[in-house]
C-alpha cells in the first residue's frame, strides 16, 4: 500500500469511528510511523509503506480505542517545547497556555526579576518549564502527589536544560514548601466526581484520575490551596489557576473567603473564563 492510500484508508477510518480530528490524526500518525515529516509525505506520495506498516496498523488500532495521539506518541507539544507525557501524567493541553500567557502578562516587565516561582499539581512540568523558559532569572518548585509525574516533570525539565533552575518534590500541594512566591500556578483537579464517567474517552481513559477528581463540586482542590497559601505569597505575588467551566464565581468566593483579592480573569480562545489571577488584600 501506498502512503497516500494509506493516509486516506486512516482517515475514513477514523471518520467513520467519529474522531472529530480524523485527517490531522491520520496525518500525524503516518508521518510517526514513517519517520518523515508532513513535507516528506506530500513530496512522495506514492512510495510504499514497507517495514513501518505494521507499526501504523498499531498506532491506528490505538487510536481507534481512544487513545489520544499526544500518548500514542507519548509526547505533546505546549507553549512551543516538546513534553514527553506517560499514563502518571495529565496530558497538557492547549487550552492551559492561556495559564501561562496570563501570568506572563500580569508580571509585564517584571519578567527579567530573580522570581520565584510554584507549580502545584506541575504533572509533566510543562506550566512550570514554559515560565521558566520566558524567565530568565526565575527558579522554579513544582509540586505533585504523584511520584511517578515528579520523575516525568523531572525529566522534561531536564530535557529542557532547567535542571539547575526547576526543583521538583513530592507531597500534597503545599505540604512540602517552604518560604515565599511571586509566582503560584496551578492547573488543579476541577472535574466534578460524578462527571467523570461521562467524560470523552479520550480523556476518562488515559489521563489520571487522580489529576481529574475536583471532588462533588469540583471545588475541592481550590479550596485546599487558597486556604494554605496566603503565607507563601509574596507581597506582590500572584496567584494564578486554570478553572473549569461555569467555575469562576465559586472560585472567586473561595479566595476572598481566604483573604485572597481576585484581580483579573483571562479568557481561552473558545471564549471561555479559563483563568484567574488573585494577590493578597492589601494589608494582610
Amino acid at each position: 500500500m501506498s502512503r497516500a492510500k494509506a493516509q486516506r484508508a486512516l482517515v475514513e477510518a477514523f471518520t467513520e469511528a467519529g474522531l472529530d480530528s480524523a485527517a490531522l490524526d491520520a496525518r500525524v500518525l503516518i508521518c510517526a510511523a514513517l519517520g518523515i515529516d508532513h513535507a516528506g509525505l506530500l513530496r512522495d506520495p506514492d512510495l510504499p509503506l514497507g517495514e513501518p506498516a505494521s507499526r501504523l496498523a498499531a498506532f491506528a488500532g490505538r487510536r481507534l480505542a481512544r487513545e489520544p495521539v499526544s500518548r500514542i506518541l507519548a509526547q505533546r507539544e505546549f507553549f512551543g517545547e516538546t513534553y514527553a507525557v506517560d499514563p502518571a501524567v495529565l496530558d497538557p493541553r492547549p487550552d492551559t497556555e492561556t495559564l501561562v500567557e496570563a501570568v506572563l502578562a500580569a508580571l509585564g516587565p517584571r519578567a527579567n526579576e530573580a522570581l520565584r516561582l510554584l507549580d502545584l499539581g506541575t504533572g509533566s512540568g510543562a506550566i512550570l518549564g514554559a515560565l521558566l523558559g520566558r524567565l530568565p532569572q526565575a527558579i522554579g518548585f513544582g509540586v505533585d502527589l504523584s511520584p511517578a509525574a515528579c520523575a516525568v516533570a523531572r525529566r522534561n525539565l531536564s530535557a529542557l536544560g532547567l535542571s539547575n533552575r526547576a526543583f521538583i518534590l513530592a507531597g500534597h500541594w503545599l505540604a512540602p514548601i517552604s518560604g515565599r512566591f511571586d509566582v503560584i500556578v496551578s492547573n488543579p483537579p476541577y472535574i466534578r466526581a460524578g462527571e467523570i464517567a461521562g467524560l470523552d474517552p479520550e480523556v476518562r481513559l488515559y489521563d489520571p484520575h487522580l489529576a481529574l477528581d475536583g471532588g462533588p463540586d469540583g471545588l475541592a482542590a481550590y479550596g485546599a490551596i487558597a486556604s494554605a497559601v496566603a503565607p507563601h505569597l509574596a507581597p506582590r505575588g500572584i496567584l494564578a489557576f486554570e478553572l473549569g467551566a461555569d467555575q469562576l464565581s465559586g472560585v472567586e468566593s473561595i479566595l476572598r473567603s481566604y483573604g485572597l483579592e481576585p484581580t483579573g480573569r483571562r479568557r481561552d480562545l473558545a471564549g471561555r473564563e479559563r483563568v484567574v489571577l488573585a494577590g493578597l488584600e492589601i494589608g494582610a
